[in-house]
Protein backbone atom coordinates (compact mmCIF):
# COMPACT_ATOMS: atom_id res chain seq x y z
CA UNK A 1 0.00 0.00 0.00
CA UNK A 2 2.77 2.41 1.14
CA UNK A 3 4.60 2.04 -2.34
CA UNK A 4 0.85 2.18 -3.96
CA UNK A 5 0.75 6.06 -2.40
CA UNK A 6 4.90 6.89 -3.11
CA UNK A 7 4.14 5.96 -6.69
CA UNK A 8 1.02 7.96 -7.32
CA UNK A 9 2.69 10.95 -5.60
CA UNK A 10 5.72 10.74 -7.59
CA UNK A 11 3.26 10.60 -11.09
CA UNK A 12 0.89 13.80 -9.24
CA UNK A 13 4.03 15.66 -8.64
CA UNK A 14 5.54 14.77 -12.26
CA UNK A 15 1.93 15.78 -13.59
CA UNK A 16 2.11 19.14 -11.69
CA UNK A 17 5.46 19.84 -13.10
CA UNK A 18 4.46 19.44 -16.64
CA UNK A 19 1.56 21.34 -16.24
CA UNK A 20 3.70 24.33 -14.85
CA UNK A 21 6.20 23.98 -17.18
CA UNK A 22 3.27 24.06 -19.95
CA UNK A 23 1.69 27.01 -18.22
CA UNK A 24 4.53 28.61 -18.14
CA UNK A 25 5.90 28.59 -21.93
CA UNK A 26 2.87 29.29 -23.48
CA UNK A 27 4.47 31.58 -26.71
CA UNK A 28 6.56 34.81 -25.62
CA UNK A 29 4.11 36.47 -22.88
CA UNK A 30 4.52 33.55 -20.52
CA UNK A 31 8.32 33.70 -20.84
CA UNK A 32 7.82 37.10 -20.20
CA UNK A 33 6.09 36.35 -17.23
CA UNK A 34 8.19 33.33 -16.09
CA UNK A 35 11.43 35.72 -16.30
CA UNK A 36 9.10 38.59 -13.79
CA UNK A 37 8.51 35.94 -11.13
CA UNK A 38 11.63 34.56 -11.38
CA UNK A 39 13.43 38.08 -10.68
CA UNK A 40 11.06 38.10 -7.76
CA UNK A 41 11.83 35.05 -6.21
CA UNK A 42 15.18 36.02 -6.61
CA UNK A 43 15.26 39.39 -4.56
CA UNK A 44 13.06 37.99 -2.06
CA UNK A 45 15.74 35.01 -1.51
CA UNK A 46 18.36 38.16 -1.63
CA UNK A 47 16.41 40.11 0.92
CA UNK A 48 16.34 36.91 3.19
CA UNK A 49 19.44 36.40 2.86
CA UNK A 50 20.24 39.73 4.34
CA UNK A 51 18.20 39.09 7.00
CA UNK A 52 19.93 35.97 8.44
CA UNK A 53 22.85 37.42 9.85
CA UNK A 54 23.29 40.52 12.29
CA UNK A 55 24.74 42.67 9.82
CA UNK A 56 22.49 46.07 9.81
CA UNK A 57 20.99 49.06 11.96
CA UNK A 58 19.69 47.86 15.38
CA UNK A 59 17.56 49.58 18.48
CA UNK A 60 18.92 48.72 21.70
CA UNK A 61 16.13 48.70 23.69
CA UNK A 62 15.98 49.99 27.68
CA UNK A 63 15.58 47.46 30.17
CA UNK A 64 14.02 50.14 32.76
CA UNK A 65 11.01 51.04 30.29
CA UNK A 66 11.40 49.11 27.47
CA UNK A 67 12.25 52.46 24.82
CA UNK A 68 15.01 52.78 22.99
CA UNK A 69 17.41 54.11 23.95
CA UNK A 70 20.88 53.85 21.43
CA UNK A 71 21.31 52.11 17.73
CA UNK A 72 24.39 50.14 17.04
CA UNK A 73 25.37 49.46 13.42
CA UNK A 74 26.73 45.50 13.15
CA UNK A 75 29.02 44.88 10.51
CA UNK A 76 30.79 41.98 9.35
CA UNK A 77 34.56 42.39 8.47
CA UNK A 78 36.55 39.62 7.82
CA UNK A 79 33.50 36.55 9.12
CA UNK A 80 33.44 38.28 12.57
CA UNK A 81 30.96 41.01 14.00
CA UNK A 82 30.94 44.32 15.25
CA UNK A 83 28.89 46.78 17.12
CA UNK A 84 29.93 50.52 16.99
CA UNK A 85 27.52 53.30 18.53
CA UNK A 86 25.76 54.86 16.03
CA UNK A 87 23.52 57.53 17.93
CA UNK A 88 21.71 58.06 21.10
CA UNK A 89 18.05 57.90 21.25
CA UNK A 90 17.96 59.00 24.77
CA UNK A 91 18.80 62.57 26.32
CA UNK A 92 22.13 62.08 27.78
CA UNK A 93 24.50 64.67 29.73
CA UNK A 94 27.74 65.07 29.24
CA UNK A 95 29.33 63.11 31.39
CA UNK A 96 26.65 59.82 30.28
CA UNK A 97 28.14 60.57 26.67
CA UNK A 98 31.45 59.00 27.61
CA UNK A 99 32.58 55.73 28.82
CA UNK A 100 34.61 57.35 31.99
CA UNK A 101 34.02 53.65 33.89
CA UNK A 102 35.41 51.97 30.91
CA UNK A 103 39.40 50.32 31.32
CA UNK A 104 40.48 49.54 28.36
CA UNK A 105 41.22 51.16 25.14
CA UNK A 106 37.41 52.66 25.46
CA UNK A 107 38.13 54.50 28.91
CA UNK A 108 37.20 58.26 27.98
CA UNK A 109 36.13 57.75 24.69
CA UNK A 110 32.43 58.83 23.49
CA UNK A 111 29.94 56.49 23.38
CA UNK A 112 28.48 57.37 19.43
CA UNK A 113 31.07 55.93 17.80
CA UNK A 114 32.47 53.07 20.35
CA UNK A 115 32.66 49.67 19.10
CA UNK A 116 30.80 47.97 22.03
CA UNK A 117 30.85 44.49 20.35
CA UNK A 118 33.81 42.80 19.42
CA UNK A 119 34.86 39.57 17.84
CA UNK A 120 31.91 37.88 17.40
CA UNK A 121 32.08 34.52 14.79
CA UNK A 122 29.29 32.41 13.61
CA UNK A 123 28.38 29.46 15.54
CA UNK A 124 25.65 27.18 13.85
CA UNK A 125 22.77 29.72 14.17
CA UNK A 126 24.15 32.36 16.43
CA UNK A 127 27.08 33.88 16.94
CA UNK A 128 29.29 33.71 19.71
CA UNK A 129 33.34 34.16 20.87
CA UNK A 130 32.74 38.07 21.51
CA UNK A 131 32.61 40.58 24.21
CA UNK A 132 29.99 42.70 24.51
CA UNK A 133 30.70 45.93 26.34
CA UNK A 134 27.91 47.89 28.81
CA UNK A 135 29.23 51.52 28.56
CA UNK A 136 26.69 52.49 31.73
CA UNK A 137 29.50 50.73 34.20
CA UNK A 138 32.77 50.14 31.66
CA UNK A 139 32.47 46.13 32.21
CA UNK A 140 32.75 43.89 29.36
CA UNK A 141 30.99 40.75 28.86
CA UNK A 142 31.38 37.23 27.16
CA UNK A 143 28.44 37.37 24.07
CA UNK A 144 26.07 35.74 21.91
CA UNK A 145 23.67 37.01 19.32
CA UNK A 146 20.66 35.17 18.09
CA UNK A 147 17.74 36.28 15.39
CA UNK A 148 14.60 36.05 16.02
CA UNK A 149 11.67 36.71 14.91
CA UNK A 150 12.48 36.54 10.90
CA UNK A 151 16.21 38.39 11.60
CA UNK A 152 13.84 41.61 12.99
CA UNK A 153 14.81 40.96 16.68
CA UNK A 154 18.14 39.81 17.65
CA UNK A 155 19.03 38.30 21.38
CA UNK A 156 21.81 39.81 22.51
CA UNK A 157 22.93 38.12 25.90
CA UNK A 158 25.98 39.15 28.22
CA UNK A 159 27.79 36.56 30.64
CA UNK A 160 30.29 36.00 32.96
CA UNK A 161 31.85 32.65 32.86
CA UNK A 162 28.84 30.37 31.47
CA UNK A 163 25.85 32.23 29.60
CA UNK A 164 23.32 30.64 32.46
CA UNK A 165 25.08 33.53 34.33
CA UNK A 166 24.00 36.62 32.42
CA UNK A 167 21.20 38.73 30.96
CA UNK A 168 19.50 39.42 27.94
CA UNK A 169 18.38 42.01 26.04
CA UNK A 170 16.29 41.89 22.92
CA UNK A 171 17.04 44.33 19.82
CA UNK A 172 14.96 45.44 17.64
CA UNK A 173 15.97 45.61 13.63
CA UNK A 174 15.33 49.42 12.15
CA UNK A 175 13.73 49.25 9.54
CA UNK A 176 15.18 52.41 6.36
CA UNK A 177 12.39 54.58 7.37
CA UNK A 178 13.51 55.47 11.11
Amino acid sequence: MAALNSLNAERAGRLRCRELVNLTFMGGRGIAQAVVALAVVLALGREARAQATPVGLWNTISDKDGKPEAVVEIREVNGQLSGVVRELLVAADPQDSICGKCTDDRKGQRVVGMEILRHMHRDGDEWSGGEILDPENGKTYRATLKLAAGGQKLQVRGYIGMPIFGRSQTWLRRTVRE
